[in-house]
């Protein structure tokens, strides 16, 4: 029977003892098995995974490893399950927990930092020094669902408390996993960045995260908000997610076209969401003296950078990972008021069976898939479109 000391259920949501997961084992290689469900412990709820979003980050964890990290290494044939930006509905609460209730929707942050190191105690919980050294024990150090323990591409999941973001019912299971994309956003302009209304800003890179951002970019204030990219379809989302201008980048120079676009001069910020091998030089070229970059992509290869221009100019670059300081629950509070409407980036649902097909989709573009979502019921085994 399903439970333990202190945990509460409802009869209205039965657990069984075990669920459909799906296990990473050698490098691209996805099986689907039986794991025991997992039982809530203090500050934690269990969260019954009612969709998941694919991101880029998983495909990179599937293929390559990196930055998931398993036991201290790599997380290949560790009986890891990945995927990290899911929603679902609450189903257990751990001993003492009554921040939340059985049967209401969530989604999740993915990162429960240690709460003791530096960054931690600063919000920035994302850059925990302690990520990843857990070691199985998830009472101990950094936790990061989908990277350094067991991710969402299963029926149910263990999440702490704080990696909680309510959402209202008039939102749907497929905008409630985008929630997360959003935040990261919110993340690099605002608790990093500093943008406040009417500064200037570019997004190169229309995958989701670029598209998001200039939602959230335009959502607060921004003027203009200009998208770089090569995929026409996808700048032309970003026209209807808030761009003022987007430049196709195999067109014209990009940075003579964002600087005749801006007056003349150069833009306040730039998110790169592209990881191309020249986009950082571009982005520093873009922005005016003492503007922002900030980086919000991983590129394959080493990045070339001008760093005397850089000095010159008093630019700022800064990284970004995830979604700290509770970015999260500002992104969601600006989708459940409908400041911008992030469905649009969700083009495919598919049925949790058929997650290799999902990542086929998501990978290769297949039918000029974004977002690609996987649903644990309520979806046919086979491709459905995103309306």
């Amino acid at each position: 029977m399903y439970g333990g000391p202190g945990v509460k259920t409802d009869n209205n949501f039965p657990i069984l003892e075990s669920m459909k997961a799906w296990v990473l084992g050698n490098p691209g290689e996805l099986k689907l098995t039986q794991k025991p469900i997992p039982v809530p412990q203090r500050a934690e709820v269990l969260v019954r995974i009612d969709a998941v979003a694919i991101c880029a980050t998983d495909l990179e964890i599937i293929d390559h490893g990196s930055p998931a990290l398993i036991a201290g290494g790599k997380p290949f044939n560790k009986n890891f399950t990945p995927g990290h930006e899911y929603m679902g509905t609450v189903v257990a609460l751990g001993p003492g927990v009554d921040e939340y209730k059985i049967g209401q929707r969530v989604t999740v942050e993915i990162h429960a930092g240690c709460g003791q190191c530096k960054r931690c105690r600063e919000g920035m919980y994302t850059s925990c020094h302690n990520y990843g050294l857990n070691y199985g024990d998830v009472d101990k150090g950094h936790r990061a669902n989908g990277f350094t323990t067991d991710g969402g591409f299963c029926e149910y999941q263990v999440n702490n408390i704080n990696t909680l973001v309510a959402i209202p019912d008039s939102m749907s299971d497929e905008e409630a996993t985008l929630v997360v994309t959003a935040g990261t956003a919110m993340y690099g302009l605002t608790e990093l960045g500093g943008l406040v209304a009417g500064e200037s800003v570019v997004v190169t890179g229309p995958g989701p995260i670029g598209l998001l951002g200039v939602a959230v970019a335009k959502a607060l204030g921004a003027q203009p908000v200009i998208l770089t990219g090569t995929r026409d379809n996808r700048l032309a989302i970003g026209r209807e997610l808030g761009a003022d201008h987007v430049i196709n980048v195999r067109n014209e120079n990009v940075v003579e076209a964002v600087k005749r676009l801006n007056g003349g001069k150069g833009v306040d910020y730039v998110v790169e969401c592209s990881g191309a091998p020249n986009a950082v030089n571009e982005a520093v070229y873009m922005v005016n003296r003492g503007g922002k970059v900030c980086l919000a992509a991983f590129p394959h290869a080493e990045t070339p950078v001008d760093v005397a221009h850089i000095v010159r100019n008093n630019i700022y670059l800064y990284g970004i990972r995830g979604e700290g300081k509770s970015a999260t629950h500002r992104a969601e509070a600006f989708m459940s008021q409908k400041r911008f409407d992030a469905t649009k980036i969700h083009t495919h649902t598919f049925a949790l069976d058929d997650l290799p097909t999902a990542i086929r989709y998501a990978k290769d573009r297949v039918d000029d898939a974004i977002k690609v979502v996987v649903k644990a019921r309520g979806v046919a085994a086979h491709r459905v479109a995103a309306e």
